[in-house]
């Protein structure tokens, strides 16, 4: 008889039906923390930190040297540049400043091509290549400046996307200036990392090459002044830096 007031023991756990396969163990958490590239650690999984989906922006954070940071989204404008007084290498002092966020990309059936404000290439967020540019701030009047969104439900579809900056107009390099770089995916951790201060007469710089390992999207930090050789655009000699291999013509906006 069981003693009055006791309880009686727990009934044994359901035996496992022979044969039958064992439970998985629960998916770790997904990290929301922010991740910053460096040159040591150059590269994140945007698979393993949860962005997989949905719309990812592209900002910029330029600041001159010991200056105070200023968000510009993607675009210096004039207004921005007068009040920083970037020294004389960067910006003329008749000079307005037109920086331009740009994308080559490329995807799994072999299409490729760039997203840039020239000709009027803004791209497609919803129909292939997926990636858009929203506007061209020429003036830095636009709070948010310039936003590059790439569509991530699609990302099945791309092989690899460089994403890289051009002084379009009113300087001859990034001489003076530093600058961040934030990835910030819909549902996952954002991204960032600081870009290595300019020492050549560089007015192209790639920021990010994203790749699809096939299993995962993969950010790898580049951080990179490229030198165009004389008569030879910023946009091709990026492309001829990264093995793209289009086929370019003169155009102006």
């Amino acid at each position: 008889a069981q003693p009055y007031g006791a309880y009686p023991p727990p009934p044994p756990p359901p035996a496992q039906p022979y044969g039958a396969a064992p439970v998985p163990a629960p998916a770790p958490p997904v990290s929301l923390s922010k991740v910053t590239l460096t040159k040591e650690a150059p590269a994140v999984s945007l698979t393993k930190q949860g962005g997989t989906s949905g719309a990812m922006r592209v900002n910029l954070n330029w600041q001159q040297a010991g200056g105070q940071a200023k968000r510009l989204g993607k675009k210096l404008g004039r207004k921005t540049m007068e009040a920083l007084g970037a020294r004389g290498a960067l910006l003329p002092q008749s000079g307005d400043l037109d920086l331009d966020l740009c994308a080559l990309y490329e995807l799994t059936d072999g299409s490729a091509g760039v997203i840039h404000p020239i000709g009027g290439n803004f791209g497609s967020l919803h129909a292939p290549p997926y990636i858009q540019l929203d506007q061209d701030d020429r003036t830095g009047a636009v709070a948010a400046g310039e936003n590059l969104t790439i569509n991530l439900d699609h990302q099945a579809r791309f092989r690899r996307i460089l994403v890289f900056v051009t002084v379009y107009a009113g300087a001859r390099s990034f001489e003076g200036l530093h600058a961040t770089v934030t990835l910030q995916p819909q549902y996952g951790a954002p991204v960032d990392f600081s870009l290595d201060e300019c020492t050549v007469p560089s007015n192209v710089c790639a920021l990010a090459l994203i790749t699809n390992t096939g299993s995962e999207l993969v950010v790898q930090r580049e951080s990179r002044f490229l030198v165009p050789a004389p008569g030879v655009s910023p946009q091709r000699t990026v492309d001829e830096a990264y093995g793209w291999g289009l086929n370019w013509s003169p155009a102006s906006k």
